[in-house]
C-alpha cells in the first residue's frame, strides 16, 4: 500500500506526515511525500556538477530534508517534487501515477487546536479526488498506530464504498470497528422516526460487518443525536488514536469525491482525523516498485 502525503514545510505539513505515519504503521504502508511547485518554477531534481542552486531549488532541498526527518525510522518513505497548476492537482496526479490508496493532507493553518478549517487545497481534494482523502486536524502529532476506526453510517442505505473500506481496514489493521449514526434532531422530519431509522440502518450494517470480519473481531454500534450535528459529535467519546471514515455525497460523480453538507458539519466539529471515501471506490494494493 502507498500513501501520498501532501507536504509543505509548515505545521500543516507536519500534521499530515504524523497522520500518514500513524496510518502506515499498522500495515507497513510506504509514504510518498509530495511537494507541489508551480509549473513555472524552475526546478532541477539533482545538480551533478555541484554548481550553485537557485533559491527555488534550495527551498525544495530544504523541504525534502525537513519532511523526511519527520518520518519515523520504521517507515519507508520517498520525497517527490511535482510541478502542477495547483496543489490539489499535483497530489491527484501523483496518487494516480503511484496507484496510491490514500492522499493525506493537513488542515489549514488557522483555526482551533485539534480542529479543522478547510483550506483551498483540501477543499479542492474533497471535491475531485479519485482516491480517499485523509485530513489531519491542526496540531495532530500522534504517530503511534491507529487504535480504532469509526464509520459514519448515516440513516439510510448507501455509501457502500466507505463501508467496504472501513471493514477491510479494520481487519487489516486488527483494530476495533465502531459504527456510528449521527441524528440531527433539528433537521426536517420526525425526530423519533429519524432516530429509529438510524438504529435500524446501523444495526443492519453491523450484522453485515460481523459476517465479513473474523470471529471475535470487536464491532460495536452507536446512535448519537443532538439538536445539531455538532452536538451529536460532542455526544460521542473519541479515542486519541481514532479515525472517522465517511462516504462521499450522493451528488458525487462516479469514482470521485464530493463532500456533502452533513460531512462538512461533522468535519468542523470533529476532534480526530477524518477519511472521506469516493463513491464506488475500489482499493488497489501497490508497492513502491509498481
Amino acid at each position: 500500500m502507498r500513501y501520498v502525503v501532501g507536504y509543505t514545510p509548515t505545521d500543516r505539513g507536519a500534521d499530515a506526515v504524523a497522520l500518514a505515519s500513524a496510518m502506515a504503521r499498522a500495515q507497513g504502508a510506504h509514504l510518498d511525500l509530495v511537494y507541489v511547485v508551480d509549473r513555472r518554477t524552475p526546478y532541477v531534481a539533482m545538480n551533478p556538477e555541484g554548481s550553485r542552486v537557485s533559491a527555488a531549488e534550495q527551498e525544495v532541498l530544504s523541504a525534502e530534508r525537513e519532511g523526511l526527518s519527520l518520518i519515523p525510522k520504521d517507515i519507508e518513505a520517498r520525497f517527490h517534487v511535482r510541478q502542477a497548476d495547483s496543489h490539489a492537482a499535483g497530489l491527484i496526479d501523483a496518487a494516480q501515477e503511484y496507484k496510491a490508496g490514500l492522499i493525506v493532507v493537513g488542515a489549514a493553518s488557522s483555526g482551533l487546536f485539534k480542529r479543522y478549517t478547510i483550506g483551498s487545497a483540501a477543499n479542492a481534494l474533497l471535491h475531485a479526488s479519485p482516491v480517499p482523502v485523509a485530513l489531519a486536524p491542526r496540531g495532530y502529532h500522534r504517530t503511534e498506530p491507529i487504535s480504532r476506526l469509526t464509520l459514519a453510517v448515516g440513516q439510510r442505505a448507501g455509501a457502500e464504498a466507505a463501508i467496504d473500506v472501513a471493514i477491510e481496514s479494520a481487519e487489516r489493521r486488527g483494530v476495533p470497528l465502531r459504527l456510528v449514526s449521527l441524528v440531527e434532531l433539528d433537521a426536517e422530519g420526525d425526530s423519533g422516526e429519524n432516530i429509529n431509522a438510524a438504529h435500524v440502518h446501523a444495526n443492519t450494517v453491523l450484522t453485515a460487518a460481523a459476517h465479513r470480519l473474523p470471529a471475535g473481531h470487536h464491532v460495536t454500534v452507536e446512535v448519537a443525536h443532538g439538536r445539531t450535528i455538532e452536538e451529536a459529535i460532542d455526544d460521542l467519546e473519541w479515542d486519541e488514536g481514532e479515525i472517522l471514515i465517511v462516504g462521499s455525497s450522493r451528488l458525487a460523480e462516479k469514482n470521485k469525491l464530493f463532500i456533502g453538507s452533513t460531512a462538512h458539519k461533522v468535519l468542523l466539529a470533529l476532534p480526530v482525523p477524518m477519511v472521506v471515501v469516493p463513491r464506488d471506490y475500489v482499493r488497489i494494493d501497490t508497492s513502491p516498485e509498481d
